[in-house]
């Protein structure tokens, strides 16, 4: 698969909670993060390692083969979270490319983290 996504961020929680978030994006219905559009699916988790990695299925009808890989360390009291975005060849268009990795941002590096009170 390639590389054609990665962003680093911290985030409030501390990696358990994190995980749990992540591993269980609904588990909290006080806290909705994971506000899906219409070109999107729930992801599936298709591995973890808690509470350091999980690897979700594609969100986009548009790329099945996506995967997002979700890698969580501890940083102070809160965590350091990277989200790596991965494809199969052939690489999406500019256009796309850019949706995918902006709906990543949007989705953990502010709607989760905002749900935890950053």
């Amino acid at each position: 698969m390639l590389e054609v996504g990665a962003r680093a961020t911290t985030q409030p929680a501390p990696p358990r909670v994190l995980f749990e978030a992540l591993d269980q994006p609904h588990r909290d219905p006080s806290r909705p993060w994971l506000e899906l559009l219409d070109d999107e699916v729930e992801p599936v988790v298709v591995e973890a390692s808690a509470p350091h990695l999980l690897v979700w299925s594609s969100l986009w009808t548009a790329r099945p083969d996506a995967r997002v890989r979700l890698e969580l360390t501890a940083a102070g009291a809160g965590s350091r979270l990277r989200w790596v975005l991965l494809v199969d060849e052939p690489e999406p268009e500019a256009p796309l490319l850019g949706h995918l990795r902006q709906r990543l941002n949007q989705l953990i590096n502010a709607n989760l983290r905002y749900s935890l009170g950053q």
